[in-house]
């Protein structure tokens, strides 16, 4: 059995921080899982366009406010408390935040856990 709490992650190689966002890996590749787990918060005034091509990713918001774009068709989305987004077709996207968002993340595959968004958005593959 697994068990972590948010301190004993914080300040570990578990704890990924950016000018943008913070994640904090619950769960990742080498937990054998098959998937990762993160506990995720982006900070406002973020605006960033991402594209996990070798990944899937469903995102819980538990607060804050924003939009996220699906690139492809233009369709935008409000992103608050009790939304649910699933890039279930490792969907080009666009997220804006308004204010400091909390979400809770799964991914598929597994990260390895340090990775960090390249030039086109996207994490490199396990």
């Amino acid at each position: 059995m697994i068990v972590r709490t948010v301190d004993d992650l914080k300040g570990t190689k578990r704890d990924m921080r950016t000018r943008n966002w913070s994640s904090l890996r619950f769960l990742h590749r080498e937990d054998g899982m098959g998937f990762t787990l993160t506990d995720t918060v982006l900070e406002a005034g973020m605006d960033q366009v991402i594209w996990y091509k070798n990944h899937l990713e469903a995102c819980y918001c538990l607060e804050g406010e924003g939009t996220i774009e699906e690139l492809s068709s233009g369709a935008v989305y409000e992103l608050k408390p009790g939304t649910l987004y699933a890039l279930n077709n490792h969907d080009r996207h666009r997220l804006r935040v308004r204010m400091r968002t909390h979400l809770i993340c799964v991914f598929n595959p597994a990260l390895v856990g340090g990775e960090v968004h390249d030039a086109e958005g996207s994490y490199p593959s396990a």
